[in-house]
């Protein structure tokens, strides 16, 4: 195919016949679309490089407990439900996706005086 018969006018990156990104150039003459099969001149590709780099987080900065901080004081929103243990009126609740995405999610309580643990699925 030549010039004039492409629909896109990309950067050397792209197909110009779909604009789907490209595979990177290999030891053949042209680079072939995964997409549509367009074949591009790998002479395209003379100069450029491609960069990349991978950021990891600093293990301290990573909370290894989402329900508690370094005092012990209890996280989340509080509510007012009975703990079945002590009878306390406050809990503290937290939720996760435990099961399948279709299903409900799970909630768990945590009760302010005693933190006795209750889950909910819901």
């Amino acid at each position: 195919m030549d010039a004039a018969s492409t629909c896109f006018c990309s950067e050397s990156d792209f197909c110009s016949d779909c604009g789907s990104v490209l595979p990177p150039p290999g030891v053949q003459d042209t680079v072939t679309c995964l997409n549509c099969g367009h074949r591009t001149q790998v002479t395209e590709f003379l100069g450029k490089y491609v960069q990349r780099s991978i950021m990891f987080n600093k293990l301290d900065t990573i909370a290894l407990s989402d329900e508690s901080d370094e005092t012990g004081a209890l996280k989340g929103p509080l509510i007012d439900r009975r703990c079945s243990r002590c009878g306390c009126e406050k809990m503290v609740y937290h939720t996760r996706q435990m099961r399948s995405a279709d299903e409900g999610q799970t909630v768990f309580y945590t009760c302010v005086q005693c933190r006795f643990q209750e889950k909910e699925d819901s």
